[in-house]
């Protein structure tokens, strides 16, 4: 049986897409070394990574993210402000916070790690923090390197935009030499609002 890596995602609006890509514009400017990319079109906000899966799976899935989805109304998300993992002198990973309407997308999430808990698939070890992941510094990153993108990034501002969630989607993710492509393999609706008539 074939196999595609996967995951779960909210995908961005192209707005905001194109204000990340002026984020790193202003950010390469400064000429960070060490640093990984990653490409603006390529950034969503990631609710579970499933890894690899058999494509005959898929069906399942998207119906335990429907099931998940059932329950939680459109939201609204601010993104803006950035930060690192784990912290500003080791810095790994640089991202873009989550705002606004999190208790819905915490929901949501938990609605889906507990889905697909039930399907077999392991639970996240770690409490899932909402974030885009701008850039990391792979292993060959020295601590100097690590701590000067921390100081670039500790002093840069960013008030990027809105993300109005009304879909989630199962994302296939190919890994090639020039990096991941994504392509999406079913959306879901988040339960409509019924008008009062």
């Amino acid at each position: 049986m074939e196999q595609i890596r996967s995951f779960i995602a909210i995908e961005l609006p192209d707005e905001l897409k194109l204000e990340l890509d002026r984020l790193e514009t202003r950010l390469k400017s400064a000429k960070p070394s060490g640093v990984k990319w990653v490409d603006p079109d390529s950034i969503h906000l990631t609710l579970k990574f499933l890894g690899n899966i058999a494509i005959d799976r898929t069906a399942e899935i998207t119906r335990a993210i429907e099931e998940a989805a059932r329950v939680v109304t459109p939201f609204h998300l601010e993104v803006k402000d950035l930060g690192v993992f784990p912290n500003l002198k080791r810095v790994r990973v640089a991202w873009v916070g989550i705002s606004g309407e999190v208790d819905k997308l915490i929901q949501l999430q938990q609605g889906i790690e507990s889905n697909l808990t039930s399907l077999g698939f392991a639970p996240e070890s770690r409490p899932f923090t909402s974030h885009l992941t701008l850039a990391r510094l792979g292993n060959q990153a020295s601590l100097d390197e690590r701590q000067k993108f921390g100081q670039l990034i500790a002093s840069t501002r960013f008030e990027g935009g809105a993300i109005n969630v009304d879909a989630i989607s199962l994302m296939r993710s190919q890994l090639t030499r020039a990096g991941a492509i994504y392509s999406r393999i079913s959306s879901v609706g988040l339960k409509k609002m019924s008008l009062l008539r």
